[in-house]
């Protein structure tokens, strides 16, 4: 059965969105995550360049790279939902997209580390391709069918880290510089096939106006908290997300230091994550959601997430370290089923907001997670520390996973009679 739901004829403003339209927003998540994806290897040693510092003293700097992007989404992700719950989905993301092939290239043209910082933050405000691109979703499918049609954009997501990293990797052995250019050209190519190609989504009767009271992240994060049946949901969404950012602000560095890899080796040990993750999110999320019910389903990949961040910490050699990759991507199926469950309990007309607080605390996460990762990281890998372990901030993402079960149950709780037909397991 197809994930979207057609309109049986076209909404005053929008084009007639049958299944195409789904195609057409998962190619342009893919190709502005392969923009994304190619540029991970090569920033560690960008940083190195432009400050000539080693790779253990860099880590701070990739900390604070991610914090300042994460500061201006955390701060514009509300208003671009709002943005988008009034004007529609499709000029939100070709303003961002055409805004993202701007900063790649500020970046890639980066003198001084300062330069550099200005092209994440100007990334950060133009980034709401995620949370716009989930509340698209939101409007082309039926409820039943949204664990689904998230786990499908989850997979468009791991396509450009299947590929990005790992071309990155070869790019970047060009140069530091060279994968930002290629990174920029995407973002173009991107721009140009959502202005010719990508139908609008939203409905005439479903927009809203731009309530600026509700249009920023305190003012959409108070609104949410009103409202028990998602409050619980985000925070756990929140914690679990502060959880994940082990990956972007350590993974590179932390396999520089621990085994000695090389962008190449960063590049590849990233695109086999992304190949495992875009499985699971393309194949088994809808199986495992029909099956065992969305909160089962967010149980069963929490669990695994903390059994294997548990598994980095403490693993022994870089072999073991990539056979530990395939079980860890089975835990992608959480995010697409705890994404359909707030999406069911929110109205149609809410979607954009909805997904734009999820966003904002997604943000919000980025800000501190990157910070405290590659600060226990840099602390660990130094003489300063009591103890050397590089493995120290896989370990607390395991403890912040299982502290992230907390709100989670307690929303499920709150919401039993209303998740309890969609938690049944398939007879």
């Amino acid at each position: 059965m197809s994930p979207t739901a057609p309109s049986d004829a076209p909404e005053t403003g929008t084009k007639k969105h049958g299944k195409n339209a789904f195609l057409f927003v998962i190619i342009t998540v893919a190709l502005d995550m392969l923009g994304f994806g190619i540029i991970i290897p090569v920033i560690p040693s960008l940083i190195q360049e432009l400050l000539n510092v080693q790779p253990e003293d860099s880590t701070i700097w990739i900390g604070l790279l991610s914090t300042s992007f994460a500061f201006m989404n955390f701060l514009f992700s509300p208003l671009l939902g709002a943005v988008s719950d009034k004007y529609g989905r499709r000029p939100v993301l070709l303003i961002s997209i055409a805004m993202l092939c701007v900063n790649f290239m500020i970046s890639a043209l980066a003198t001084t580390i300062w330069m550099l910082f200005i092209g994440r933050l100007l990334t950060g405000v133009s980034s709401a391709t995620h949370s716009t691109a989930n509340a698209y979703i939101a409007d082309v499918t039926e409820p039943e069918n949204r664990g689904k049609a998230f786990g499908m954009l989850g997979a468009a997501f791991g396509f450009g880290f299947v590929f990005g990293p790992v071309l990155g990797g070869f790019i970047g052995e060009i140069g530091p510089r060279a994968p930002f250019f290629a990174a920029a050209g995407l973002a173009g190519i991107n721009f140009l096939y959502g202005y010719f190609v990508l139908p609008e989504s939203l409905s005439s009767e479903n927009r809203r106006p731009v309530d600026l009271r509700r249009a920023n992240p305190l003012g959409t994060l108070k609104h949410f908290s009103k409202l028990p049946h998602v409050s619980w949901f985000l925070l756990a969404a929140g914690i679990i997300g502060l959880a994940h950012t082990v990956y972007p602000s350590t993974w590179s560095v932390h396999g520089e230091i621990r085994f000695d890899w090389s962008p190449k080796e960063i590049g590849f040990t990233l695109g086999i994550s992304g190949v495992f993750t875009a499985i699971v999110q393309a194949v088994l999320t809808g199986y495992v959601i029909k099956r065992f019910g969305p909160v089962r389903t967010v149980l069963i990949g929490m669990s695994i997430a903390f059994c294997a961040y548990l598994a980095y910490a403490f693993v022994g050699s870089a072999l073991m370290f990539m056979l530990i990759i395939p079980f860890a991507s089975l835990a992608g199926v959480a995010n697409p089923a705890l994404t359909s469950i707030m999406s069911n309990l929110t109205p149609s007309d809410a979607q954009g907001e909805l997904q734009g607080a999820t966003a904002s605390i997604n943000a919000f996460s980025m800000m501190i997670g990157p910070l405290v990762m590659s600060g226990v990281l840099w602390y660990f890998t130094h003489d300063v520390a009591p103890f050397q372990f590089a493995g120290v901030a896989f370990f607390l993402g395991a403890i912040l996973m299982s502290l992230a079960l907390i709100p989670f149950l307690q929303g499920a709780r709150i919401n039993a009679k209303e998740l309890a037909p969609a938690s049944a397991p398939a007879e």
